[in-house]
């Protein structure tokens, strides 16, 4: 924690409890608030980890937005929320900003909860237009008054939802307002002329002279910059038939602006808002980790750091005693695809969070990230399954949830050979419920066709790609944790696995433990506890969900007078298959005590792993206090 006296001082944001206080300020002590509210946040950051560069991109922004609009009457509805802090701190939250992401502190995304200034939550992508529209309608049929300004960066932009709500706003023609903030486009800032000629115009004349001179704006750059200006300009809006694109759906369009300049954006917004009448979108240029050196220079621009040294950005991370999961899954993926050149990766705008920036480095032509668009990246997978190809579909729990529809109407449907490698899977931590991988079990073990898999550690992830590899029968997924692995030893090379074919780990009487997936190590925990009571349970580990090892599961069910399963997943996945087939089979009939250890029927608050999995009753005590509980021992006494 940094000694409060080290902090920076800010004498303007000290005066700053809400946004209303921004009303009197004037515009230099804005520009002011910008600078110290960056570094505020920078501070607050390397106190707490976090998603950094993308807030101090929007630094500007956030004041001139705060500063015109009257929230929370208008609603400023930030897409991802990856880019909220600086909208935190200024909205009576900066009291709190130091707990950010931490058990009981602020989410690291925007939440209704939260604060009234927060009034759509999102953690996913490109879902703000959509909503914005729905605040608009709402407002225009007597709902909440105030206007919807959606705050959408141009990697949002890729996903197909994003143009699905421009497409239905412009035709609807409703008044609101689309900021695009383009971090990734490199045109040079707007300087001295420009800005001053602009401010000029946007407090003077009208509204289709202010659109026209701002589409010719770029001719005001020094020469030098002017065609890196145009060049993205005109990358980014696309030329159609009659006028631009997004003219065509029906928008506004003014741009390219200097997001970072608060003399260009204030009178901008004041104009706007003042006179807009239908759907307007701004396209402003920005420079995520804009303003603080270690953000700036890293590769991705301060996205999501750990705790950091705010004068070196040197992060404080733990030395790893074993592999990642995502690393092992990258290395035994290079490593099939040596021997296969029918093996091709894609990811949906995470190369670096799914393994398959390494893989893409080895085999270029063999991988594609396909940008936010997870719909695309399943059917995509399909078209390359019915081609002949072996595609592996790394996307994230919570992503994948995107994709649904795509998994099972384009794929299980047809039986096609994609293969799913699901990562994230499981309680994630500080990204918090909306980053939760909780529900694939369930979702994919009900489709007919599918094989579901679970590594219980970093060595049978290895086995789970080769069995995915070898797998042409149908559609396969097999799902791991975020984070370090277990340190068991590492097979030279992966062997595919039986289909549906359990293992046992440990035999003992009384009662058995089937676990799926990575609570197994805590099952072994709570083993050696049990054991100083006499207790010696059977351990085994499903490996698949789907399907189901009948015979494994039989044999435990009929020698052992309870049976537990646990699962990193909500109710309705593995444990409920296994119930079924136990009902099936009548083996209720006969005085087995079942038991299914899932995670509770709620959406669990961000925090550390281990304590949101102590939250969710699925640590080691919590399981050794399950088998006493099924067995009528009473958990006090501490013999058997």
């Amino acid at each position: 924690m940094t000694d409060p006296a080290d902090r920076p001082k800010t004498p303007i944001l000290d005066r700053v409890s809400l946004p209303s206080d921004l009303k009197a300020l004037s515009d230099r002590e804005l520009k002011q608030l910008a600078d110290e509210l960056r570094a505020e946040t920078v501070s607050a950051v390397s106190e707490t980890g976090g998603h950094l560069g993308a807030g101090l991109g929007v630094v500007e922004l956030t004041v001139a937005l705060h500063a015109v609009f009257d929230t929370p009457r208008d609603k400023i509805i930030w897409d991802v929320g990856h880019q909220c802090y600086p909208h935190k701190i200024l909205t009576g939250r900066r009291d709190r900003i130091r707990s950010l992401r931490m058990g009981g502190g602020l989410s690291g995304f925007t939440k209704r909860t939260e604060s009234a200034y927060d009034p759509f939550g999102a953690g996913h992508s490109s879902t703000s237009i959509s909503a914005g529209l729905g605040f608009a309608v709402a407002r225009d049929l007597g709902g909440d008054p105030g206007d919807a300004i959606a705050v959408i960066g141009d990697g949002a932009m890729s996903a197909g939802m994003a143009f699905e709500a421009l497409n239905n706003a412009g035709h609807l023609g409703t008044r609101m307002f689309v900021i695009l903030n383009d971090n990734e486009m490199s045109i040079a800032p707007p300087v001295g002329a420009m800005s001053s000629y602009l401010t000029r115009l946007y407090t003077g004349g009208p509204f289709q002279e202010l659109k026209a001179v701002a589409k010719g704006a770029v001719g005001l750059l020094p020469p030098p910059m002017q065609e890196g200006a145009r060049r993205a300009k005109e990358m980014l809006k696309g030329m159609a038939v009659g006028g631009t694109l997004f003219e065509e759906l029906g928008f506004s369009y003014i741009g390219p602006v200097d997001g970072h300049d608060i003399e260009q954006l204030l009178p901008l917004l004041r104009t706007v808002r003042a006179r807009a009448t239908g759907p307007v979108l701004i396209h402003a240029v920005t420079k995520k980790g804009k303003g603080y050196a270690p953000a700036e220079n890293a590769a991705d621009r301060g996205h999501a750091t750990s705790k950091f040294d705010v004068v070196t950005g040197q992060q404080a991370k733990a030395k790893s005693n074993a592999p990642s999961y995502t690393s092992v899954f990258a290395k035994a993926l290079i490593d099939e695809a040596g021997r296969d050149d029918k093996i091709v990766g894609i990811t949906a705008a995470m190369p670096d969070g799914t393994g398959l920036k390494q893989f893409a480095e080895r085999f270029p032509r063999r991988s594609f990230d396909v940008g936010i668009a997870e719909q695309h990246a399943v059917t995509f997978a399909a078209g390359l399954a019915a081609g002949g190809m072996k595609p592996f579909c790394a996307i994230y729990s919570t992503f994948l949830q995107r994709g649904y529809d795509q998994v099972v109407h384009d794929v299980a449907v047809q039986g096609l050979p994609v293969r799913f490698a699901i990562d994230r899977a499981g309680l994630v931590g500080q990204d918090g419920p909306t980053h939760a991988g909780a529900y694939d079990i369930a979702f994919l073990a009900n489709l007919p066709g599918m094989v579901v898999m679970a590594a219980a550690d970093e060595a049978e992830l290895v086995h789970m790609v080769a069995t995915a590899a070898a797998h042409d029968a149908g559609p396969i997924a097999f799902r791991f944790p975020r984070g370090e692995g277990t340190g068991v030893e590492m097979p030279e090379r992966g062997e595919p696995l039986p289909i549906g074919k359990g293992r046992m780990i440990a035999e003992g009487k009384g009662v058995a433990i089937l676990s799926f997936g990575t609570r197994l190590s805590e099952v072994a925990k709570a083993a050696e506890a049990l054991a100083a009571r006499g207790i010696t349970p059977t351990i085994a580990d499903a490996r698949f969900a789907k399907p189901l090892d009948r015979d494994l599961i039989l044999r435990l069910a009929t020698t052992h007078d309870a049976l537990i399963t646990i699962e990193e997943g909500a109710v309705g996945g593995f444990g409920s298959h296994v119930a079924q087939l136990l009902a099936e089979e009548g083996v209720f009939d006969h005085g087995l005590k079942f038991r299914s250890m899932v995670l509770p029927d709620v959406f669990v608050d961000h925090d550390a792993p281990f304590a949101m999995y102590d939250s969710s009753a699925l640590n080691a005590e919590h399981i050794e206090a399950k088998v006493l509980d099924t067995l009528g021992i009473d958990r006090l006494d501490r013999r058997a």
